[in-house]
């Protein structure tokens, strides 16, 4: 924000000659002027930060598309249209829950450490602290926590499903996290306005473990209860069904991508912030070097994934390089801006390492998650939170959380252990609460019989039997045999409703 401008009259005065009545009007006048100028410089700076925080928020709701594509592109065609009616009711249904509880319950100020109390439905909106821009702009990361959630839910689940763990995930489960982190009330947070966590607070400046993790293991209980497609795996085994579309899975990717230039830099809320006056070094420094660590972890996590699958399987695979790639972002989210850039290369490596890792496990344990959500938002999401405990450089951190002379840093940087367990205690907790309110919200579902689709549901494909008709004219390869079970392929006719 610029620096506020004084004038006084009296001092003035002094300089404008010996006629104190008209030095005094002169000076008065000079100084109405040059206090309608400040004030002009104020709206201004407070004009461009809201404008580039609404601008970033579009690029996180952007990511919504690129949510909608890989998700198409990496289920069945039978599928397409439900998993894209998901995607947009993941926005509809948490822009309600969120503008009546969750922004209340997560920046609601003043509050107690656990949860915010203020602000429900936007009342009592603008404040002091927050605008309309800003409401938007974490809105956007609501709903992209449950668009990770879907992708691992993917085409055995019922709609009513979708609906209601979306709006309790959106509405409370994900606010409560981001309040514990990112309120200036969280007992976790590293902007909190008293004590911190172990004298640093937590760094998880966009989301690694706040939204990444969150989606995954939600994900991850949602998949868990439900159990494998039919056919998901052979009677070896091994993994049978692919999504049917690379193209999407790619524009998909490139769509996140585009976005995650608004969800990392965007993050910083505010560009028009000097850390030196008159300097070329400023905040909006600090926002391209958020930009830059971001497209360093997903190129490194790209391209180690496409030579460790290539070693591992023999093919150049472009579905997995994807999601290596996506791997590598979930990860940087964290420390984006507290990180030189080569650390961003070593964050996109392990990324890498972690995805393939958390993926050979899942296919052991022959645990289904189509969009590998659970793998690569809950697995490199925590990677990417220790991975922020040991690189944090303590310039950055200063300058990204000032007001708090000597926190702790980076443990590899030279600053200690304590924002490492700092970190430890964010995985735990963050792994604790969702496991224990989305967990049960999947079984109860489950045990109504509200959460999976039937058997005969599922091998028709939802398109034709729950959403009137196919996205488009299909060829799934569905004459396998797996199980022992034969599963029927449904051409579509003529009277069927199709749309290109």
């Amino acid at each position: 924000m610029a620096t506020s401008l004084s004038c006084s009259a009296d001092l003035l005065a002094g300089f404008l000659g010996p006629n104190a009545t008209n030095a005094s009007s002169a000076a008065s006048l000079i100084c109405s002027q040059l206090e309608a100028i400040n004030n002009k410089f104020t709206d201004t700076a407070y004009a461009v930060d809201s404008t580039y925080l609404l601008f970033s928020a579009y690029l996180v709701f952007s990511m919504q598309l690129g949510f909608a594509m890989l998700c198409a592109g990496s289920v069945r065609a039978k599928n397409t249209m439900n998993i894209m009616l998901t995607n947009v009711l993941d926005a509809a249904a948490g822009g309600l829950f969120y503008y009546l509880f969750g922004f209340a319950f997560a920046f609601g100020t003043p509050s107690n450490g656990f949860i915010g109390r203020h602000n429900f439905a936007l009342k009592s909106f603008p404040t002091s602290n927050f605008d309309y821009s800003y409401f938007l702009y974490q809105w956007a990361f609501a709903i992209a926590a449950a668009g990770i959630t879907s992708g691992s839910i993917a085409e055995r689940t019922q709609f009513v499903a979708y609906l209601i763990y979306s709006s309790f995930l959106t509405g409370f489960v994900y606010p409560v996290v981001s309040h514990w982190f990112w309120s200036v009330d969280g007992w976790a947070s590293a902007s909190n306005t008293g004590d911190l966590l172990f004298g640093s607070g937590v760094i998880d400046f966009a989301g690694s473990g706040v939204v990444h993790m969150v989606g995954g293991i939600a994900g991850l209980w949602g998949a868990y209860i439900e159990g494998p497609r039919i056919g998901r795996f052979d009677r070896s085994g091994q993994s049978v069904l692919r999504g049917h579309s690379a193209s999407l899975v790619v524009l998909g990717t490139f769509m996140l991508w585009f976005g995650w230039y608004g969800f990392n830099p965007g993050s910083f809320t505010k560009i028009l912030s000097a850390y030196n006056t008159g300097s070329y070094y400023g905040q909006w420094s600090a926002i391209g070097r958020t930009a830059v660590t971001t497209t360093l972890a997903g190129c490194t996590a790209a391209l180690t994934t496409l030579f460790g699958k290539r070693i591992l399987s023999g093919r150049w695979n472009v579905t997995d390089v994807c999601n290596g790639l996506l791997g590598g972002f979930a990860a940087i989210t964290a420390g984006c801006s507290v990180v030189e850039p080569w650390a961003a290369i070593v964050c996109g490596f392990v990324a890498a390492v972690v995805l393939i890792a958390c993926n050979k496990l899942a296919e052991k344990a022959k645990y289904d998650d189509p969009l590998e959500a659970a793998q690569l938002h809950g697995g490199c999401g925590a990677w990417g939170v220790i991975f922020t405990a040991l690189f944090a450089k303590e310039k950055f951190v200063n300058e990204v959380y000032p007001g708090k002379p000597g926190r702790p840093y980076g443990l590899f940087m030279g600053g200690g252990g304590k924002l490492l367990a700092a970190h430890v205690i964010q995985i735990l907790v963050v792994a604790g609460w969702v496991s224990a309110t989305m967990g049960p919200l999947f079984f109860v579902l489950h045990k109504l019989k509200l959460l999976r689709i039937s058997p005969e549901d599922e091998m028709a494909g939802m398109d034709l039997t729950r959403h009137g008709g196919f996205a488009y004219v299909y060829h799934d390869d569905d004459d396998v045999q797996s199980n022992g079970i034969q599963l029927r392929k449904i051409e579509p006719t003529a009277t069927t409703p199709s749309s290109v």
